[in-house]
């Protein structure tokens, strides 16, 4: 039994498991708390860690460009963009209107499956922690949609799926005081999440051909680059 136990443990690693998370029903303040606390793990925990290394690969801090950010909540990433590239123009999308509150202007409310865009609108589409909210053929359907908008690149950040990044967040509770609203979000994300050979593969069947993915320890995140050539 006990062997029968410890197979069933590491067999339910090897695939992606979508449970509901709580934070879009969540009402106040759990909701502006738990938001609080994803600005807090991005900003120490490696999220804008990851964001300038990913963005650093096709810019300078002088750059002009434009940049969609798809399921973007309180828009603490763009922030963290607009800091280091005081030139960037960034639209903060998200289906939850008051997530919005926060982020920087312009703000759009929208279906990320139904932008409300032209192709090539953006030189860069953007998400981060989002992707692995969906289903394997609904990521595709927004690779597939991200890579139509991006005259420059397709880029993502979410996590990479580990135990250690399972247990982190419940584990640290008495040092950072996590809303349980995370505590209860936080793993479910991180079994919903991706290897990076996984989120490869689906880049690739989104027709990302030269989609990069690439492993950023200690902070348990993976990140996206896929090129969008245009003739």
């Amino acid at each position: 039994m006990r062997a029968h136990s410890i197979m069933s443990f590491m067999t339910s690693w090897a695939v992606r498991s979508i449970q509901p998370e709580l934070l879009d029903d969540a009402p106040e303040p759990d909701r502006g708390a738990s938001l609080g606390d994803l600005t807090r793990i991005n900003r120490f925990l490696g999220g804008h860690f990851v964001l300038r290394r990913l963005l650093a690969g096709y810019l300078r801090p002088a750059d002009a460009f434009s940049l969609l950010d798809v399921g973007a909540g309180s828009g603490d990433m763009a922030a963290a963009i607009a800091r280091a590239y005081p030139n960037a123009r960034i639209v903060s999308l998200d289906l939850q209107t008051r997530h919005l509150v926060a982020a920087p202007p312009p703000r759009v409310a929208a279906d990320a499956f139904q932008l409300p865009f032209a192709p090539a609108s953006f030189d860069f589409v953007f998400c981060s922690l989002f992707l692995h909210h969906f289903s394997d053929d609904r990521v595709v359907a927004l690779l597939a949609s991200f890579h139509r908008l991006a005259r420059r690149a397709v880029l993502v950040i979410d996590l990479d799926r580990q135990r250690a990044a399972f247990r982190f967040i419940p584990a640290t509770r008495w040092l950072f005081g996590w809303n349980r609203i995370t505590l209860h979000d936080a793993p479910v994300s991180v079994r919903a999440s991706f290897r990076r050979h996984e989120l490869a593969a689906l880049a690739r069947s989104a027709g990302l051909a030269h989609a990069v993915v690439r492993r950023h320890h200690p902070w348990f995140r993976l990140s996206l680059a896929a090129p969008a050539p245009r003739p």
